[in-house]
C-alpha cells in the first residue's frame, strides 16, 4: 500500500498560508510557534515576512530587528528591513540591507528587484538598471519586475524599450493599474513632460528555498 503523506509541521504550514496569500492565519501559527518557543528564529523570519505583506511595517521592523540580534547573517531580515528603508525613500540604508540579502540569497528575483530599485532611486543608475535587468532574466514573467523596469527606462527617456516592458506586464496581468498608468503617462510625455516620480515598489513574499 501507498505510504500516507506526512503531516505538515507547523512552520511548513504557516509558509503554505503564506504562499496562498492567507497571512492573519499564518501569523496565527507563528506566534503561537513563537510563545512556544521565543527562539524560534525561522518563526521569527516568518513573522516579519508575513506583517511586511500586510504592510504592518512597524511590526514587521521589530520582528525583524529582533531576527538580526540573534542571527545577524539573516537574509530576509535585511530583505524587510531594506524593503522598509526604501519605502521610506531611505536609499543608502535600503541598498546596505538589500545588498547583504543578496550576499546571503543571490540570484533571488524579489532581492534584486528591489535593490535595482533602490540602486537607481539612490542615484547609481546604471547598477540600477542592470540589477533589475538582472531579477528580469531570472524572472521573465514577472509583472512587478516588468513595472520597475519599465519605470526605469522612462526615467533614463529609453521610450521605446519601456513600452515594450509596460505592454509585456499587461499581457501579464491585464487588470495592472501601476502598468496601465505609466503606459497613459508614456503617451503624454511627449507634449506635457510631467515629471517622474519613484514609487516604493509594491510587496511581494519571499518564499523559502
Amino acid at each position: 500500500m501507498p505510504s500516507s503523506p506526512q503531516p505538515q509541521t507547523p512552520l511548513e504550514l504557516a509558509e503554505k498560508l503564506k504562499i496562498e496569500g492567507k497571512f492573519v492565519q499564518a501569523l496565527e501559527l507563528l506566534e503561537q510557534l513563537l510563545s512556544e518557543d521565543p527562539g524560534n528564529v525561522i518563526a521569527l523570519e516568518e513573522i516579519a515576512d508575513n506583517e511586511l505583506s500586510l504592510q504592518h511595517y512597524e511590526r514587521a521592523e521589530t520582528a525583524a530587528a529582533q531576527v538580526l540580534k540573534l542571527v545577524p547573517d539573516s537574509e530576509t531580515a535585511h530583505f524587510v528591513l531594506g524593503f522598509l528603508r526604501s519605502h521610506e525613500e531611505q536609499w543608502e540604508p535600503a541598498v546596505h540591507h538589500l545588498r547583504e540579502a543578496n550576499r546571503l540569497r543571490p540570484n533571488h528575483p524579489e532581492i534584486l528587484r528591489c535593490l535595482g530599485w533602490a540602486l537607481f532611486q539612490g542615484g547609481k543608475r546604471p547598477q540600477g538598471v542592470v540589477t533589475l535587468e538582472r531579477a528580469l532574466n531570472l524572472d521573465r514573467d514577472n509583472v512587478l519586475i516588468l513595472c520597475d523596469l519599465g519605470v526605469v527606462s522612462m526615467q533614463v527617456q529609453n521610450m521605446r524599450k519601456a513600452r515594450a516592458l509596460l505592454l509585456r506586464a499587461l499581457e501579464l496581468d491585464p487588470q495592472n493599474a501601476r502598468a496601465q498608468e505609466c503606459l497613459i503617462m508614456l503617451k503624454n510625455l511627449a507634449s506635457a513632460k510631467p515629471p517622474l516620480r519613484g514609487r516604493a515598489p509594491k510587496r511581494r513574499t519571499i518564499t523559502s528555498p
